[in-house]
């Protein structure tokens, strides 16, 4: 890991975990699937250029498709750099919870370290959870690193489930509507590059550097939820294509 050259000594990069979470039911098959997969595939270059900005931290992504079931697309972490898009299909049925279940799998210490940033994931999803997914989603949140991460949901067309995805973020301001393919570029531009860009201030990397933790199972408690800046969350209005979704 590429250490930082600082005034009386070297800090570490710490590892920011970026996970993207896609519902591939069969209501996202045709133009809504292959708009996630341009939009994304689009904004990777936004992303190593945040990353580059954003020297305490380490960007790693991963991908988890849900719809009949949910399996990772990306099985380990790779470095934004290294990342590659690879196109979904849709089809089936939506099982948000099995997602919840996997991403939580995730959020623990192992495979998670205490040095990392809490992590961001974005949820992307244009209908409602066929399974019971509260109690998957109760789990994730009580993790510490659940309850820490930032979390952003995308909400595509008009008949998505507004409400589980507010659960989901636990703020309605971070779900981001997009009822058409220009405003889901704008979207998943903004969610990928300001996520990219959180990080923890140096003198709080510096405290828990100095202080060894081998052997905690949770987060940092220094390590507070990060504040994700929404002053530029982008306004669906502006996008002049009409409605189509």
């Amino acid at each position: 890991m590429a250490e930082l050259k600082r005034p009386g000594g070297e800090l570490a990069s710490r590892p920011l975990h970026f996970f993207w979470v896609v519902d591939c039911s069969g209501s996202m098959y045709g133009e809504k699937i292959g708009a996630v997969n341009h939009a994304i595939q689009s904004t990777i270059p936004d992303m190593v250029d945040a990353a580059n900005d954003n020297p305490n931290a380490q960007l790693l992504v991963r991908t988890l498709r849900f719809a009949t079931g949910a399996s990772w697309v990306t099985s380990n972490p790779v470095n934004i750099e290294d990342f590659t898009w690879e196109d979904l299909d849709a089809g089936g049925v939506t099982d948000l919870g099995k997602a919840f279940d996997m991403l939580a799998a995730q959020l623990t210490i192992p495979p998670m370290t205490d040095r990392a940033l809490p992590p961001v994931i974005v949820l992307l999803s244009d209908g409602q959870p066929t399974d019971d997914f509260k109690k998957s989603l109760d789990k994730l949140l009580h993790l510490p690193w659940g309850k820490k991460a930032v979390r952003i949901a995308i909400s595509i067309g008009q008949d998505a489930d507004d409400d589980v995805l507010t659960a989901f973020t636990g703020n309605r301001e971070l779900v981001l509507q997009a009822n058409n393919p220009q405003a889901l570029v704008k979207m998943i531009k903004w969610a990928s590059t300001a996520a990219s860009m959180v990080s923890a201030p140096a003198s709080r990397i510096h405290d828990e550097a100095s202080s060894p933790l081998a052997g905690n199972t949770e987060p940092s408690s220094t390590n507070a939820p990060l504040i994700l800046d929404m002053n530029n969350i982008p306004d669906p209005s502006d996008v002049g294509a009409n409605d189509v979704w």
